[in-house]
């Protein structure tokens, strides 16, 4: 969806591109928070299913739909509050600083129903429903491409099997790319609620089980904090990073920050499967460990990294020789184009062992093991990547900044395959 929106609005010219890539780590913050506070009650439920305990899961489900909510509210209302400012905070340039808080104050007005929707995809993949969670996802980006192609652009004349049609359009610009990305999400999270709880038949609300207490308990709020507020923490240092990496690009122009934004953006095409497989190994060995059985647990673990490895090598190679097409669709403008394409390139050669931390990482949220990583990825970002780039910056210009960024990831896939091969991350239950 990310690709979508920068494609669409990149054809609105380099300012307005500049002010939806100055926003883009900012929103993954607060997106990101949502989404790991979730985990804290999806992991529940992977446990509890392994060990056959729909009872128990359901219990987690309705006390999680409560607490989500809540958090969801809470994270909007400080967006909302910092949304003027945080353009400025970041360097952006006076010229994209209100069309850059425009998209942000959109995108986080609405977290609260953005995290029912992590939260009920979360659930159903945890209950080994792959399908409907990614069925969702894609209609969600059709109707992305839908709203915002009536949102963004004026009413224009276009051609259509050689004849003319007027077609309407608000002419809404940045604000119709927000506008169009949360509607999709609004009615896909709408959906994907609905078939949780009264569907999916493990995990359905119904009769007396939707009748149950909402109202979260010590003990499960304390499980789900063990495991959601490291991670919580860990992506919170994370997002600092890539804000960080932000302002160190603002200085080096609109160019820049545009190529920065839609390079990032390009990129996660590559490394999305790599997380869907971390998403499958979080399943596989949460239910595996909920039943006892941690040499499964390991054979999983072992598997699906290999898996990750794999698929993302091969996306590297794809990504190395379709990064200008790759930009090419995002943007019209050769300078940013061209940038993009360099740095794309760059960053082909970290895929492989960025696939390694993605999974590995997956397999040990799966068994509640996420402290230790959390504080790898911290050291791993922060002592890496940040003083190469701030280093590199200067003098290299963009390419610089990736390049720092290829390092880091290679070093983090090599302590996070360290950690696999150590055991350390599985206890026996």
């Amino acid at each position: 969806m990310q690709y979508i929106d920068a494609a669409m609005v990149g054809h609105l010219g380099a300012d307005a591109s500049a002010s939806v890539g100055l926003m883009n780590s900012s929103l993954w913050l607060f997106w990101g928070v949502c989404n790991t506070l979730t985990m804290g009650f999806s992991v529940q439920v992977a446990h509890r299913l392994g060990g056959k305990d729909e009872v128990g899961a359901r219990k987690v489900l309705r006390q999680g739909i409560t607490a989500c909510a809540i958090a969801g509210t809470i994270m909007a209302l400080i967006g909302i509050a910092i949304s003027g400012q945080l353009p400025y905070w970041l360097g952006g340039d006076p010229a994209i600083c209100a069309g850059a808080s425009t998209y942000f104050l959109v995108f986080v007005s609405a977290l609260p129903v953005l995290t029912l929707n992590y939260l009920a995809g979360g659930m159903l993949r945890c209950a080994g429903n792959m399908k409907i969670p990614g069925f969702l996802s894609v209609a969600m980006c059709l109707l992305d491409v839908v709203f915002n192609f009536f949102l963004i652009f004026p009413t224009r004349d276009i051609i259509i099997a050689g004849v003319p049609v007027t077609m309407p359009g608000a002419g809404l610009g940045i604000l119709g790319a927000a506008l169009g990305t949360v509607s999709a999400e609004i009615v896909i999270a709408s959906i994907m609620m609905w078939y949780l709880v009264r569907r999916q038949p493990d995990m359905a609300l119904r009769g007396a089980e939707a009748r149950g207490s909402y109202i979260p308990e010590k003990s499960i709020l304390r499980r789900a904090a063990s495991i959601a507020v490291p991670m919580t923490a860990e992506h919170i240092i994370f997002c600092g990073a890539q804000i960080t990496i932000t302002m160190i690009v603002a200085p080096l122009g609109v160019i820049a920050i545009a190529a920065n934004a839609f390079a990032v953006t390009a990129e996660s095409l590559c490394y999305m499967p790599g997380f869907g497989i971390g998403e499958a190994a979080t399943t596989l060995c949460g239910q595996s460990y909920g039943a006892a059985r941690t040499a499964l647990v390991k054979r999983f673990c072992h598997l699906t990294t290999l898996l990750g490895v794999g698929v993302m090598t091969v996306m590297g190679i794809i990504m190395y020789t379709c990064a200008p097409l790759m930009m090419d669709i995002l943007t019209p403008v050769k300078a940013i184009s061209e940038l993009g394409t360099e740095v794309l390139r760059i960053e082909a050669w970290a895929e492989p062992m960025y696939a390694a931390s993605i999974v590995a990482y997956g397999a040990f949220v799966g068994v509640g093991d996420t402290l230790i990583p959390a504080i790898m990825n911290f050291g791993s970002i922060w002592l890496v990547r940040i003083p190469l780039a701030a280093i590199m910056a200067p003098t290299m210009g963009l390419p610089g900044v990736w390049i720092a960024m290829c390092i880091e990831l290679i070093f983090r896939g090599a302590i996070f395959l360290w950690r696999m091969a150590s055991g350390k991350w599985l206890k026996e239950k």
